[in-house]
């Protein structure tokens, strides 16, 4: 059947319109964004690993770049994707002030996760052995975790994982510990990486371990990664062997993934001979098409422009903001009468431990989630189940990208503590070994406490309306 004849003029017309309408044109969608860009605006994002990135970045991702498949590394093809992906790497790179000489980096992961298992695929053999740190303890699910009848992470299905600790009482990483299990379990790759955990890592004493055990430094600085570029937490790059990261958090990017490798040589043995590093083609290889297809390169775009954000002054100035904000936050939260885990906190983030006030994270989260306050719900240590959490995580980046400042965040511990109030309040009208779900019951139902949630939620909106917003403008 012909074009003519499948098809009236009318019918193709309305076909290429369709293809050139705004995204307004689909009422359905479009109204789902803004109601996500007003909870966006009108709330206060806590969560450590969230932020906002800039008006350009979210430009790039809706490019061209989108349309075109491309696979393998940049060389195989002559074409303008070779070009911005050999960018992005370039970018990479002098970001972190790394040699090319002594380091690559592969910038096609699309994500955190994806990233840490192609680096296990790499170099860790099928049921070879992995540490990092535990999940209740801070560490990240893609580092291994399982209980006593099941392995949860998939890490931990593949790979044989042993966690290592933080200590009950202190908060802070057992490094003793650590090493005298290292030498026990003989890990082909420890991994110096977190998701909730306060305090800069020892990454001098992590490499001594991996060196005792002949075994991989594998960095996760997912979390830090902007501050590292920033320099103004202590960088992974000096003593890791890889070092892995997202774009989205600190780093402020879009959502994706890098994988830095050494290069060059890795050890000389006593009669001088030396052993090369051969991490570029394992871990290439396990990228693509070991674990992905086709990179995506509307990312590779938004990344590459994050990464020339990351590079300028002002860009330094917003992460040491990061810091001061986080200090304030956890010292107003501790005028107020909280734990805060390991005292205080090095980096963005810290951890609010609510068993001294009788509560838990999952009921603390609810409430400040109705209140327009997000964070996250989370083990404490010393917690012996994950249900529910003692704890909950708080982080700066977000807030800090918006524009508040030290006197701001003072602002925002007070609407917390008015928000774990009411949670304590709440409780109190229940019997003390109430479920949560008659915990949430008694907050539906109860209408003095939606009248004091509406109070808080809508005292939150008005401050936090005030600051302005990054990204594209209102549709």
């Amino acid at each position: 059947m012909s074009l003519t004849n499948a098809h009236s003029k009318e019918t193709w017309d309305a076909h290429n319109q369709m293809m050139l309408d705004p995204l307004s044109s689909d009422s359905e969608v479009c109204s789902i964004i803004k109601k996500e860009k007003h909870r966006q605006t009108y709330g206060l994002e806590l969560i450590a690993a969230d932020n906002f990135t800039s008006r350009a970045v979210l430009e790039a991702l809706g490019t061209c770049m989108n349309n075109k498949y491309s696979k393998g590394s940049p060389g195989q093809s002559d074409t303008d994707v070779d070009e911005l992906e050999r960018l992005c790497q370039k970018r990479s790179l002098e970001t972190f002030g790394l040699d090319s000489e002594k380091w690559g980096v592969n910038v096609q992961p699309y994500s955190g996760s994806p990233a840490n298992f192609a680096v296990y695929t790499a170099v860790v053999e099928p049921h070879g052995r992995i540490m990092g740190l535990d999940l209740p303890d801070g560490g990240h699910m893609t580092h291994g975790f399982m209980t006593e009848k099941k392995k949860i992470s998939t890490t931990s299905i593949f790979f044989e994982t042993m966690p290592y600790k933080v200590n009950p009482d202190t908060g802070y990483i057992d490094y003793d510990r650590l090493q005298e299990n290292a030498q026990l379990f003989h890990p082909r790759l420890i991994i110096a990486g977190t998701k909730c955990y306060s305090r800069n890592l020892d990454y001098e004493r992590l490499r001594l371990i991996a060196n005792e055990n002949g075994a991989y430094l594998m960095g996760d600085m997912a979390h830090i990664s902007g501050l590292v570029a920033a320099g103004v937490v202590p960088s992974p790059f000096e003593y890791c062997d890889i070092i892995t990261t997202t774009t989205h958090k600190t780093l402020r990017g879009c959502q994706a993934g890098l994988i830095f490798f050494r290069k060059g040589v890795r050890s000389v043995d006593a009669k001088g001979k030396e052993t090369l590093y051969n991490l570029e083609s394992l871990i290439n290889l396990a990228v693509f098409n070991g674990l992905q297809g086709g990179q995506h390169n509307h990312a590779i775009a938004g990344v590459a422009v994050a990464l020339k954000q990351a590079m300028t002054p002002e860009f330094k100035a917003y992460q040491a903001q990061v810091l001061v904000n986080c200090k304030t936050l956890s010292s107003s939260l501790i005028d107020h009468g909280y734990k805060i885990v390991t005292g205080g906190s090095d980096n963005h983030l810290i951890l609010l431990d609510l068993r001294t006030k009788g509560t838990d994270g999952g009921r603390a989260e609810k409430i400040l989630e109705d209140c327009a306050i997000s964070c996250n719900k989370s083990t404490c240590p010393g917690d012996k189940s994950a249900l529910p959490p003692s704890g909950l995580r708080f982080g700066s980046p977000a807030l800090t990208t918006r524009g508040l400042m030290q006197e701001d965040f003072k602002k925002v511990a007070d609407f917390i503590h008015r928000g774990i109030e009411l949670t304590l309040e709440i409780q109190g009208s229940l019997d003390p070994k109430a479920p949560l779900k008659e915990f949430i019951a008694a907050l539906r139902q109860g209408e003095k406490f939606q009248q004091r949630v509406s109070e808080i939620k809508a005292e939150v909106e008005a401050f936090a309306g005030q600051f302005p917003m990054p990204g594209l403008p209102e549709m």
